[in-house]
């Protein structure tokens, strides 16, 4: 079977890129791979782990976006041969195409953290990245100690989500008397808590409003959930690096194999996270195991008919949805230039990309930026909303929890451009 388009994903880059290619030509022959029947919007997830949240209303029938006149192929895509211009498949084969745009996501990658496979989702261990229902029964059942919130080294969706549900279970634990038997700290392989300077200034301002302990330069290793314990290696200049002897809040210690032990009460992370693994075994890879794109134009490095965007996108930018929002237009101006015999001459995205930080319960900090980590807030937002979104503002809060989640499934997805 051969297609014009072969669309691999059915995530938010899949289902706009089919619907928005649709739009512009609805005599396209266009195929969608995509196995999973239900379709989240994960982005509320981290409102479902507070409990401001309903889970079901995160999901929503994969069929129900499916554009008009698409071919849903319901099976996954097993790997390519790009050279020949085909995906393969579980079920159908080899398909054929002429043009192909992989936007699979990526997916979870626990063994690279030692026990997390076994702790994931058990016990005091929680993910919003992965069931975000359990982080609300652990922060429920808190009752104080150590709550630690951090996240892998490597590039993972939503950069900013582990830290936003540090943020809310501060708000939380002040609201129910919790604050003073709690330690509570964010523990980041990274430098800073935000790379762009403006919001940077004002999420410190929120730890310090907190008493969050923050850590820099930790990569966590290993968990030991049946006895509460979480293993870090500090990654940082020896300058840098703290006395882990047992005697500050959290009671971090310094082991012989140089690994800190810290002991939790409530432990939330985001686990490391990795290309599909047919991707990940293909030649369409950069050195880091993403799809290797130009960064402006999302076209292939070495395949001129093919694209990759989303998730998968070996790209120097957040993986978030609202990334996503600014890549498909760029996408499908430069297939539908190529299908004209023009050249993708389309090299406009800039690497906007948006992290909506919640700072507690109705307040929000709205991080936008590009590349060159600019701060580059929306201006028709801007307008409407609220003169500076670097500052915590409760009009902020009402868009990610009401507005944000209308426009993904009322417009966005359906190819509208908002």
């Amino acid at each position: 079977m051969k297609y014009q388009v072969i669309i691999v994903g059915g995530g938010t880059a899949g289902l706009m890129t089919a619907a928005q290619l649709r739009k512009a030509n609805n005599d396209l022959k266009i195929a969608l791979i995509e196995p999973s029947e239900t379709h989240y919007y994960q982005p509320a997830w981290t409102l479902v782990g507070a409990g401001t949240y309903d889970y079901d209303k995160t999901a929503r029938p994969t069929k129900d976006f499916i554009p008009k006149g698409v071919t849903w192929l319901k099976e996954k895509a097993t790997g390519f041969d790009a050279a020949n211009n085909i995906v393969k498949t579980e079920k159908s084969g080899d398909l054929e195409y002429d043009y192909l745009v992989v936007a699979p996501g990526l997916v979870m990658d626990y063994d690279r953290i030692e026990g997390l496979r076994e702790a994931i989702d058990k016990g005091v261990v929680c993910s919003n990245y992965t069931d975000p229902k359990h982080t609300w029964e652990v922060l429920k059942n808190f009752k104080g100690g150590n709550a630690i919130f951090t996240q892998p080294t490597g590039a993972i969706k939503c950069g900013g989500a582990p830290q936003k549900i540090a943020y809310l279970a501060a708000d939380y634990m002040r609201k129910h008397g919790l604050q003073s038997k709690t330690n509570l700290a964010f523990i980041t392989p990274g430098t800073v808590i935000f790379g762009v300077k403006e919001i940077r200034e004002t999420l410190e301002k929120i730890i310090d409003r907190y008493g969050m302990i923050f850590t820099p330069y930790m990569a966590p290793k290993k968990i030991d959930g049946k006895n509460q314990k979480v293993y870090f290696e500090f990654i940082g200049p020896d300058d840098k690096k703290p006395t882990f002897d047992g005697s500050d809040k959290l009671g971090a210690k310094e082991l012989d194999n140089g690994l800190i032990e810290v002991h939790f009460d409530m432990l939330h992370l985001a686990p490391p996270q990795a290309a599909p693994e047919f991707v990940r075994s293909s030649d369409l890879v950069n050195d880091g195991g993403w799809l290797d794109v130009d960064q402006y134009s999302l076209q292939h490095k070495t395949y001129d008919n093919v694209f990759g965007l989303g998730d998968v996108a070996g790209l120097p930018t957040a993986k978030t949805g609202a990334a996503i929002r600014k890549q498909v237009p760029v996408v499908v101006d430069n297939l539908l230039k190529l299908m004209e015999a023009k050249k993708a001459d389309n090299h406009s995205y800039n690497g906007y990309s948006s992290c909506p930080l919640v700072t507690a319960y109705g307040k929000m900090v709205l991080a936008e930026f590009d590349y060159d980590g600019n701060f580059t807030p929306d201006p028709q937002l801007k307008k409407m909303l609220i003169s500076d979104s670097s500052k915590e503002h409760w009009r902020l809060w009402m868009l990610k929890k009401y507005m944000l989640p209308y426009l993904y499934w009322n417009k966005m997805l359906k190819g509208e451009k908002v």
